[in-house]
C-alpha cells in the first residue's frame, strides 16, 4: 500500500516524487561540501579522511543516480524496500559526516531529524518508527564507541527529539492523507456527478444555455444547437444575443429581462424563425450566481412545443367535431321526417292529372332536391353516429386492401389512377367498418384530388415511438399513411380541414374528413396532415394496436 498518495495540487504536502527529489538534492549537497571542506584542508586533513570523503561522494553519486532514474523516468512510485534502501544509505551518509565532524558535540547531527521528518512523510508510521530507531541506534553507537565511553546528557535529549519529530511528523502526514484522501474523494464524486450532468444534458431533448451578463455565450447543450438551429462552438465567449435577437425575437426579450430585473420567467412562449422552418418553444429562464463580484448569469431553459400545440389543436378540434355531432344528429332527426313528408306530397302532385307541364317540372325538380337533402341528412347521421360498435382482432393491410377495391370501382376512379398497397400485415383491434371507411375515404379523396393522373399510395405498419408528436399518448402504435401526388393542400384549408362543410372539392359534402376524424377520435388514434403545393399530401393516421384494459372490461 503506498503511504503517500495525496497530489500536489492544492495539498499541504509535497507529493512522494517531489519529497525524494529534494532528499536526492540533500544528499548531493551533502556529500559534496563534505567533501570540498576536507579537500580545502589537504594540508592538515589526514588521507584517510580525503578517501572516506571522495568515497562518500561517489556513492551518492551511484545511489542517487539509479533512485532518480527508477522514480523519475522509469516514473515508478517508490515501494517500501525502495525507501527503506533510501533511508537507509542517508543515516549511513549523515552518521559518517557526523563522525567526521565531532560527533556529539557536531553541528550537523541536526540532519538526522529531516531524514526522520522526511521518512514520516514518506512512510506508514511503524516504517518510520523502524528507522528513527536505526537512526538513533547508529547515532548512539557512533558517540559511544566512536569517540568516548561516555554518553553526555545532550545526546540523550537528541535522541528524543528524534523520536519527537518522528511522531508529531507522522500524525500529521497522517491528518494529512487522511484528509487530502477524503478530498480526492469527494472531488471525484463532483467529476462523476459534472460527467453525469453532461452526459444528461447532451442526450435531453430540451434546450439548455447559459449566457454571461453581458451576453457571451458559456454554454449549450447539442438540444439547443438543434432548437435555434446555431453552432455552439462558433459562439462560445462571444456575444451571441444579436443572433438570438435575429432568430426568436420573443426568446431574447426573455433572456433580456431576466438579465436586466434578476426575474425568473416561467413557460414564455417565443416563436422561432429558422430557413427551414418556423415553431413554437416554451421558455424558462432564471439567474445564476457567477464569480465572487461579477453579476449574474442567466440560464434559459427550453424546448419546441410544436407537437403539444399540434395535439392541443387537435383536441380542440375533436371537441369541436363531438359538439357539431349532437347538433348535427338533433338537426337531421328534425329535418329528415318533414322532408320525407314534403317529397312524399310532392310527388303525389306531380302525378296528377291536372297538373300541367310546369307543375309537373317544379315537382320533379322539388323531388330532386330533397333526394339530394336526404342524402345529405343520411351523411349528417353517418357523421354523428361514427361509434366503435364491434372492436375486435383485425388486420388493418387486409382492412386497407378491400377499401382500395372499392374505390376502384368508384366512377371518379379513371383507368390512369394507380393506387398501390405496401406495408405487411398490421394486427391490431378496432371497428373493421370504420376502418373501412376511414381508408375509403382517404384514398377516393386522394383519387379526386390528383385527377386522372393519380398515383396513390396506401402504407400500414407498426410505427416507432419517437415518430409521434410527444404526448400522444399511444401505446404500441401502427401507423396508416395515404400518399396522393395531388396539387397540396391550400394552407387557409388546412386549419379547417376537419370542419364539417369544410372542401377544396366542387361538389363535395366536406363531410369526408370530418367523419374520418372522429373514426380515428373513436378508435383512440390521431390523424396528421403534411401537405405542399405542387407536392402532393400524406395523411399519417396513428391508431393504438391494442384497446386500454378499461376499455376492454
Amino acid at each position: 500500500m503506498r503511504w503517500l498518495t495525496v497530489k500536489s495540487q492544492g495539498s499541504a504536502i509535497p507529493t512522494a516524487t517531489q519529497l525524494l527529489r529534494l532528499q536526492y538534492v540533500g544528499r548531493m549537497c551533502l556529500a559534496i561540501a563534505i567533501y570540498l571542506t576536507t579537500a580545502l584542508k589537504i594540508r592538515v586533513a589526514a588521507p584517510l579522511d580525503i578517501l572516506v570523503t571522495s568515497l562518500l561522494l561517489v556513492s551518492a553519486a551511484v545511489v542517487t543516480v539509479v533512485s532518480y532514474w527508477h522514480t523519475h523516468f522509469r516514473r515508478r512510485l517508490p515501494g517500501p524496500t525502495f525507501l527503506y534502501l533510501q533511508a537507509l544509505f542517508d543515516v549511513v551518509l549523515i552518521t559518517a559526516v557526523v563522525h567526521m565532524t565531532g560527533g556529539a558535540d557536531s553541528d550537523l547531527a541536526s540532519l538526522y531529524v529531516l531524514l526522520i521528518a522526511v521518512s514520516a512523510v514518506l512512510m506508514p508510521p511503524a516504517n518510520a518508527g523502524l528507522v528513527t530507531l536505526f537512526a538513533g541506534l547508529v547515532y548512539f553507537a557512533d558517540v559511544f564507541w566512536g569517540h568516548s565511553a561516555t554518553v553526555a546528557p545532550s545526546v540523550w535529549v537528541q535522541l528524543a527529539v528524534f523520536v519527537l519529530v518522528a511522531m508529531v511528523t507522522a500524525y500529521v502526514a497522517s491528518r494529512v492523507n487522511v484528509m487530502g484522501a477524503e478530498r480526492e474523494a469527494l472531488a471525484a464524486e463532483v467529476r462523476q456527478v459534472q460527467l453525469e450532468t453532461d452526459d444528461v444534458l447532451r442526450n435531453i431533448r430540451t434546450g439548455v444555455l447559459t449566457v454571461d451578463a453581458d451576453g457571451r455565450l458559456l454554454y449549450a447543450n447539442p438540444a439547443a444547437e438543434e432548437i435555434l438551429g446555431f453552432k455552439a462552438r462558433e459562439w462560445l465567449g462571444r456575444v451571441v444575443m444579436p443572433e438570438f435577437a435575429r432568430l426568436a425575437p420573443e426568446f431574447w426579450a426573455a433572456i433580456t429581462s431576466t438579465a436586466r430585473r434578476g426575474v425568473r420567467l416561467m413557460r414564455v412562449e417565443a416563436t422561432v424563425h429558422r430557413p427551414d422552418r418556423t415553431f413554437p418553444i416554451g421558455v424558462t429562464t432564471t439567474t445564476l450566481d457567477g464569480p465572487t463580484g461579477s453579476r449574474p448569469r442567466v440560464s434559459a431553459i427550453f424546448q419546441d412545443i410544436s407537437d403539444s400545440k399540434r395535439l392541443e389543436q387537435l383536441h380542440l378540434r375533436a371537441e369541436r367535431l363531438e359538439a357539431v355531432a349532437e347538433l348535427s344528429s338533433s338537426l337531421a332527426h328534425e329535418i329528415k321526417n318533414p322532408l320525407a313528408s314534403i317529397r312524399s306530397s310532392v310527388e303525389q302532385l306531380g302525378k296528377s292529372s291536372r297538373a300541367n307541364s310546369d307543375e309537373k317540372f317544379l315537382a320533379n325538380l322539388i323531388v330532386r332536391e330533397s333526394d339530394r337533402l336526404s342524402r345529405l341528412l343520411s351523411e349528417f347521421l353517418d357523421f354523428s353516429r361514427v361509434r366503435v360498435t364491434e372492436c375486435r382482432p383485425i388486420d388493418l393491410h387486409q382492412v386497407a386492401a378491400a377499401a382500395i377495391r372499392l374505390v376502384k370501382q368508384h366512377p371518379d376512379c379513371s383507368p390512369g389512377v394507380k393506387i398501390s398497397l405496401e406495408g405487411t400485415p398490421t394486427p391490431m383491434e378496432g371497428d373493421e367498418d370504420l376502418l373501412h371507411r376511414v381508408v375509403s375515404n382517404l384514398v377516393l379523396n386522394a383519387v379526386q384530388a390528383a385527377g386522372a393522373r393519380a398515383d396513390v399510395t396506401v402504407r400500414t405498419a407498426r410505427a416507432a415511438l419517437h415518430e409521434l408528436p410527444g404526448g400522444a399518448g399511444i401505446d404500441n402504435p401502427v401507423s396508416l399513411r395515404v400518399i396522393d401526388n395531388g396539387p397540396g393542400i391550400p394552407e387557409d384549408l388546412q386549419r379547417r380541414l376537419f370542419e364539417p362543410f369544410s372542401t377544396g372539392r366542387v361538389g363535395g359534402t366536406g363531410l369526408g374528413l370530418a367523419i374520418v376524424q372522429r373514426a380515428v377520435e373513436a378508435h383512440r388514434g390521431l390523424v396528421l396532415v403534411d401537405s405542399d403545393a405542387g407536392k402532393g399530401t400524406t395523411f399519417t393516421i396513428y391508431f393504438p394496436a391494442a384497446r386500454r384494459k378499461e376499455e376492454a372490461a
